[in-house]
């Protein structure tokens, strides 16, 4: 997962001594996973979601898996309707008008189990003991940008995030994924992880998301922002800090300035009140 992420954000950094300094990658493990060749599988899997992207936009986003299945099957390409459903929703796409597949989740209401585990309880002793996480928007003049973070509440660091054009249910799986491959925490249940009772984060994807990596959940209570602040102060930080004042003329403007503030600044150099005035990887190297 790290050595994706340093692929994907290269361009970066100055050089690729300092990349791998940042994202904690040796040289020899990023260069040994660019050199390693894709499986079959992963071959077909890219190949597949680049022929539906391209179906989808020649009829400028008016089929359904259905009709893109048998287009693709008209081609040659034969593949079940369920896997052309599960690339849409994976990529976030899906026809226009289209509701009846992709309706809200239920909210959790009070006396669910999963209700508000932290009690707005922020501090924690150890690292991997409750992670934080939040969606908001960024606008550009393209369009909206949405972020996805995941935070560890114990030195406040952003452990995982994710940023699209769309706001999906991948979205929020995507930056949970990346938290997992870079903190790799124990797969006990013993990690919480908190949020908002956002439609992506009550998702039945992301509830297997979490399942599968032994992550418990705990969410707010309907109305009640103050259950999840620490995640609703980096937002607003982030905002004040980065964004105010600027104008991004396209998303990947806004994506560069984004991961620069989150794994450069926000990370690395920028002291938090609520931790002693540290940085939180002075924290953890102190901890250490």
């Amino acid at each position: 997962m790290r050595c994706e992420l340093l692929k994907a954000h290269r361009s970066e950094f100055d050089s690729i001594r300092k990349a791998c300094k940042v994202l904690e990658v040796s040289r020899s493990e990023y260069y040994g996973y660019i050199k390693r060749r894709k499986s079959n599988a992963q071959i077909e899997r890219e190949a597949l979601e680049g022929f539906v992207v391209e179906k989808l936009e020649l009829h400028k986003g008016r089929y359904g898996y259905r009709r893109i299945n048998r287009e693709l099957r008209g081609d040659g390409i034969v593949v079940s309707e369920r896997r052309v459903l599960n690339v849409m929703r994976k990529s976030g796409l899906q026809a226009k008008g289209t509701t009846r597949k992709h309706r809200r989740a239920k909210a959790v209401e009070m006396g669910d189990p999963r209700v508000n585990l932290v009690n707005r309880i922020f501090e924690v002793d150890a690292r991997n003991r409750l992670w934080v996480g939040d969606i908001a928007y960024i606008d550009a003049s393209e369009g909206w940008l949405y972020l996805a973070v995941v935070i560890d509440a114990w030195h406040r660091e952003v452990v995982g995030w994710s940023m699209s054009e769309r706001i999906t249910e991948k979205l929020a799986v995507d930056a949970l994924d990346q938290a997992v491959g870079r903190e790799d925490p124990p797969a006990d249940f013993s990690l919480v992880f908190h949020d908002d009772q956002g439609a992506q984060c009550t998702s039945r994807a992301f509830q297997r998301c979490l399942e599968s990596h032994g992550i418990a959940q705990s969410m707010s209570r309907p109305g009640s922002p103050w259950d999840n602040a620490l995640a609703e102060s980096f937002f607003k930080t982030l905002k004040r800090e980065l964004v105010r004042g600027k104008e991004y003329k396209t998303r990947d403007e806004a994506r560069q300035d984004i991961f620069k503030y989150i794994e450069l600044y926000c990370n690395r150099q920028r002291m938090h009140s609520s931790i002693g005035y540290h940085a939180p990887c002075d924290l953890e190297r102190d901890a250490a």
